[in-house]
C-alpha cells in the first residue's frame, strides 16, 4: 500500500525525467561504442628466494611444496584464457620446479611433470631443457629419481632422435645406479643404445662383463643377453645388416 507521503512519479518534473532518459541513452550508447574485453595472460613470475619460502611455510615444507605445484600446474588456466604449455617461460618453470624440489627433496612430482607433462611440447629447445633438469636432479638422489632419467633416456632417442644425448643418460643412470634397487633394462640401457649407434664391439664387451659379474641370475635374461651378443657378431659379420 502506497504511504501517503509518497509521491506518484507523474509529480516528477518533467525536465527531471528527461535528463534522465537523455543519460541513460548515453550510458547505453557509451557502452556500446566501448571495444569486448580482451583476456590477457599474465606472465610466470621468478620463485621467491628458498630462504622465504621456507619462512612463508610456516613449519610445514611439503605442503608449501604441493601447494606451489598445484599453482604451477593450473597456471595454463587463467580466466578468460588457456595458456599452452609450449607459451609458458620454461626458464622460470624450471625454477619453480627446483625449489619445490628443495622444499620437499622426497616428493617425485616435479620430475613427474618435468619428464611427462613440460617435455611433451612441441617446441625441441625447451624439451630439451625438461630433460636436462630431470638429468641434473637425478644426480642428488639416483636410487629414487632413476625412472624420470630412463624416461628422458627414452624421450631423447625417440622424441628428439638424438642417440647421443640419449646414451648419456643412459650411461649416467648405470653409473651412479649403485647398490639401489634399479632394474636390469634400466641398467642395460646404455648397452643397447652402443648397439644401436653401431658401437657393436662395445656393446658386446659390456654384455660380456656384464654376464661375467654374476649378477645376472635369471635363465631367461641370461638367455636374452647372450642372443644380444650372437645379434651383435653377425652384426659385425655383416656390416650391411639393418640395425635393430
Amino acid at each position: 500500500m502506497q504511504s501517503k507521503r509518497e509521491r506518484s512519479w507523474r509529480s516528477v518534473p518533467r525536465g527531471v525525467l528527461g535528463a534522465m532518459a537523455l543519460f541513460f541513452a548515453l550510458q547505453v550508447g557509451w557502452h556500446a561504442r566501448q571495444p569486448a574485453p580482451v583476456a590477457v595472460a599474465e606472465d610466470l613470475s621468478t620463485p621467491p628466494p628458498p630462504v622465504v619460502l621456507r619462512a612463508l611455510s610456516l613449519g610445514d615444507p611439503v605442503f608449501l611444496s604441493y601447494f606451489l605445484l598445484l599453482r604451477l600446474q593450473a597456471f595454463d588456466n587463467q580466466p578468460g584464457i588457456s595458456i599452452p604449455f609450449k607459451d609458458l617461460d620454461y626458464t622460470k618453470v624450471v625454477e619453480w620446479l627446483k625449489v619445490c624440489l628443495d622444499l620437499d627433496p622426497a616428493t617425485q612430482y616435479p620430475l613427474l611433470l618435468a619428464a611427462t607433462v613440460y617435455s611433451q611440447v612441441p617446441d625441441e629447445p625447451k624439451q630439451r631443457m625438461m630433460l636436462d633438469f630431470v638429468f641434473r636432479q637425478f644426480l642428488d638422489d639416483p636410487p629414487h629419481r632413476w625412472q624420470w632419467l630412463a624416461h628422458a633416456s627414452v624421450m631423447a632417442r625417440h622424441a628428439l632422435r638424438d642417440l647421443p644425448l640419449s646414451l648419456k643418460y643412459a650411461q649416467a643412470l648405470a653409473d651412479h645406479a649403485g647398490d639401489a634397487p634399479i632394474p636390469s633394462w634400466a641398467r642395460q640401457m646404455h648397452i643397447f643404445l652402443r648397439a644401436d649407434m653401431g658401437e657393436h664391439e662395445a656393446a658386446k664387451v659390456l654384455l660380456g662383463g656384464l654376464l661375467a659379474s654374476g649378477t645376472i641370475q635369471d635363465p631367461h635374461e641370461i638367455a636374452f643377453l647372450m642372443q644380444r651378443i650372437e645379434m651383435l657378431e653377425n652384426a659385425e659379420k655383416s656390416p650391411l645388416q639393418s640395425k635393430n
